[in-house]
């Protein structure tokens, strides 16, 4: 039995048609979309590759890419399909077409829906990436001598200024490492080589902060070295100074602002998917209507379209048996009793011939 089959007149299938020769020419600029998001996210995300590892977050945007491309080229070739279609003799030169057309559809049809999900899934990769990624760029900080390095502090003090944030995971990060450049340290000072003597490492540990952590909101001048002792500055205590300095963490920041993203691309991509499946749909009724038409024989009278021709538990059966059967269409039967035809053939002599030959009589 047919799955949600309709009756079809020559009119309904003619504005079907020229309905959906519109909605695939839409569906064009809805791939273009798909591929503008994808190019957007692609460069937000090299933006702030000096502070992501290398990983695997570039799958989504490429994904979205191919995807916005691929539509394009369905979607064009759907409206030139759809558009003959209103002509039932233009139909059957697509004939043979329109099922496989659909076929791939439909995977594409999913493939914008698995893009819609990978956008809400790809924040534990981003959030692994962005931890890993800043933690190397402020521990070289201090490297501005170094070639491949010498980058890094601006990057992260840009990044600290513009996303109003502090260290990896807060300010307390600063306090871990050394992030003053050595050229700096006055060598000669007790109070130097006091701090290198006390840090197992040799490094040079300060309970302090670069200055792109400052709240230019601040009532007072930014406090940036001992931030933790109170009785270092009049009138101050750190735990109640919080326009100070940023509290928030840089990759909690960074993390809140491509989630954002991400959200709003994959909002973008299910409406995109939910519409090209209607499309889609569309186009399946088209098809078996006018398959339909042409099995009757009268181009003017009514005809049905379906989604699937039988239940949804017998295209699965018939679908998987065709599947199993893919493997064995070129095996030899092995089924006791039949044996190969060309065996236990009788071998005949082809330089012997069977002709009788005549000798003429002698003469009496």
């Amino acid at each position: 039995m047919a799955v949600l089959k309709v009756k079809f007149t020559k009119t309904k299938r003619d504005k079907l048609a020229q309905i959906l020769w519109i909605l695939n020419w839409v569906s064009v600029v809805s791939g273009i979309i798909l591929f503008s998001l994808g190019l957007f996210l692609k460069i937000e995300i090299k933006k702030r590759s000096e502070v992501m590892a290398k990983g695997d977050i570039n799958s989504v945007p490429n994904m979205l890419i191919s995807v916005g491309v691929i539509a394009c080229i369905i979607n064009f070739l759907g409206g030139k399909i759809c558009y003959d279609c209103s002509d039932a003799n233009k139909f059957s030169r697509w004939k043979l077409v329109m099922l496989p057309y659909i076929v791939c559809t439909f995977c594409f049809t999913f493939s914008i829906l698995v893009g819609a999900v990978m956008c809400y899934t790809m924040r534990n990769e981003l959030e692994e990436s962005l931890y890993l990624g800043l933690r190397d760029a402020i521990k070289f900080y201090k490297d501005t001598d170094i070639p491949g390095r010498c980058f890094l502090k601006k990057t992260v003090d840009l990044l600290q200024i513009g996303f109003r944030c502090c260290g990896n995971n807060g300010f307390r990060d600063w306090f871990e490492i050394q992030w003053v450049s050595p050229r700096y340290l006055n060598m000669a000072s007790k109070e130097v080589l006091d701090r290198l003597k006390s840090n197992v490492d040799g490094k040079f540990l300060v309970d302090g902060v670069p200055f792109s952590c400052c709240n230019p909101s601040s009532p007072r001048p930014c406090i940036q070295y001992q931030l933790t002792n109170n009785s270092a500055h009049y009138n101050y205590d750190f735990l109640t100074e919080e326009l100070n300095i940023w509290m928030k963490g840089c990759r909690e920041a960074l993390l809140d602002y491509y989630t954002d993203i991400m959200r709003s691309i994959g909002v973008a991509a299910l409406l995109i998917w939910l519409f090209e499946l209607s499309v889609l749909i569309g186009v399946r009724y088209l098809q078996t209507a006018m398959k339909n038409v042409l099995l009757l024989g009268d181009l003017e009278g009514e005809s049905d379209g379906w989604l699937l021709e039988n239940s949804f538990v017998e295209t699965a059966k018939y679908n998987i048996s065709i599947i199993k059967n893919l493997g064995k269409a070129n095996q030899i039967s092995t089924v006791s009793g039949m044996n190969d035809p060309n065996i236990n053939v009788q071998n005949t002599d082809c330089d012997k011939t069977n002709i009788t030959t005549k000798t003429i009589p002698a003469a009496r």
